[in-house]
């Protein structure tokens, strides 16, 4: 019999089992290099374990692509790939030559976007993820009512499609939300045409496979993005380099989003201002994460704002300060303590290209570098603004 069909010792070492205890194993060795302080070995640490729960969603619970259910891919508590604050993912598993209903309501996020992708993140070959087929709400639509399907694979047929065609892998949804505490997450299901029900359990080879596939996510998954992470923070500090849009949205990325992503470094008693002219586009932003390729918490903290949430100035431009003191102003960017981190600029459908400043000055000289009429806050309004952005986060991720 062969090793899927055991009948002897059931204590006995399982491949699969020990090949993803020894990823694991690995992973830690990894997250933990260049760790130098107990912070950072915990942070270290704690997004292991947050990328380990999002391997086994995405890898295991729900690989199905015959019985498919939608996830949340990246969740408040469990970030990866340099997450945007704004964004609420779902994934599920498609196979070509099958079809499928994705069907619900459409909810009120300011854009929406699904994609049929090929190849897997856990892979970490950005090369080999194609965005096969994608639609945006725009496109879409809804009825009076909300209501919202789309009909994926198969022919073409009546109302809204999309091909699930050779390679594909699966569906990846993205909600963009502006306004936090007003804008509702859309309620969406997918299903299969003709599967079975009750569904089956998975069989040993499948079981197996799915085990394959996470050890390949902390294996190769987890070291794409270790490598990004480094990449970005050996650039000078406080610099931005931006992607072109089209590129981006090849490689599964969101399609027409212009992306600056940079090296932020900010010690104490030093202010960094980030400055661009505002474009007008769907959806705008500006967010901080570390050096684990996460965002910070952007429930407890100003880690972020967008067009909604931010203060423009009379004169159409941005100006945001990172800095590790709260400086009293509206936009105030907070990095929780990292000296150094990750600085992600996006702009979603701007109607012209925007290149962004980052200077560093000392915190003293910081009123002298903005404008009079800058939008000040109080120690008591930053409080609310915060308990408003926790009950937001609460809400779009169903806590």
């Amino acid at each position: 019999m062969g090793a899927r069909e055991r009948t002897g010792d059931p204590a006995a070492d399982d491949p699969a089992w020990d090949a993803l205890c020894g990823a694991l194993r690995d992973a830690g060795r990894r997250a933990l290099a260049g760790a130098a302080s107990g912070r950072e070995r915990a942070e270290a640490l704690r997004a292991l374990t947050r990328f380990l729960a999002a391997g086994v969603a995405v890898c295991v619970e729900h690989a199905d692509a015959e019985q498919p259910e939608l996830c949340r891919m990246i969740e408040a508590s469990a970030k990866w790939g340099l997450d945007m604050p704004d964004c609420l993912y779902l994934y599920a598993p498609v196979r070509e030559g099958a079809r499928y209903r994705l069907f619900g309501t459409r909810g009120t996020a300011c854009h929406l976007d699904v994609q049929v992708n090929a190849g897997h993140f856990a892979s970490g070959r950005v090369g080999a993820w194609r965005t096969l087929a994608s639609a945006s709400g725009d496109e879409l639509g809804a009825g009076a009512d909300g209501a919202f399907e789309l009909q994926l694979g198969g022919e073409r047929r009546g109302g809204h499609w999309l091909p699930v065609g050779p390679g594909a892998e699966f569906v990846l949804i993205r909600q963009y939300f502006a306004d936090w505490e007003r804008e509702r997450p859309a309620e969406l299901a997918i299903e299969r045409e003709g599967a079975p029900l009750p569904a089956p359990p998975p069989s040993a080879d499948a079981m197996e496979a799915r085990l394959a596939r996470l050890a390949e996510w902390l294996t190769h998954g987890g070291a794409l993005w270790d490598r990004m992470a480094r990449g970005l923070l050996a650039m000078p500090p406080n610099t931005l380099a931006f992607h072109d849009p089209g590129a981006s949205g090849a490689h599964t990325g969101l399609a027409g989003q212009a992306y600056g992503l940079g090296h932020f470094r900010c010690g104490p008693g030093e202010a960094v201002l980030l400055e661009f002219p505002v474009p007008r586009c769907r959806h705008w932003s500006a967010s901080l994460a570390d050096r684990t390729f996460a965002s910070l918490d952007y429930a407890t903290r100003q880690s972020s704002l967008n067009g909604h949430q931010a203060a423009v100035d009379a004169d159409g431009v941005f100006r945001g300060v990172i800095a590790q003191e709260d400086p009293g102003v509206w936009n105030w960017l907070d990095p929780a303590g990292h000296e150094d981190g990750i600085l992600a600029v996006r702009f979603l459908l701007a109607d012209r290209a925007t290149t962004p400043r980052v200077r560093a000055l000392p915190l003293a000289e910081l009123d002298a570098a903005l404008p009079r009429d800058t939008p000040r806050v109080t120690p008591a309004e930053r409080a609310d603004l915060l308990r408003r952005r926790r009950r937001a986060v609460w809400r779009r991720f169903r806590r």
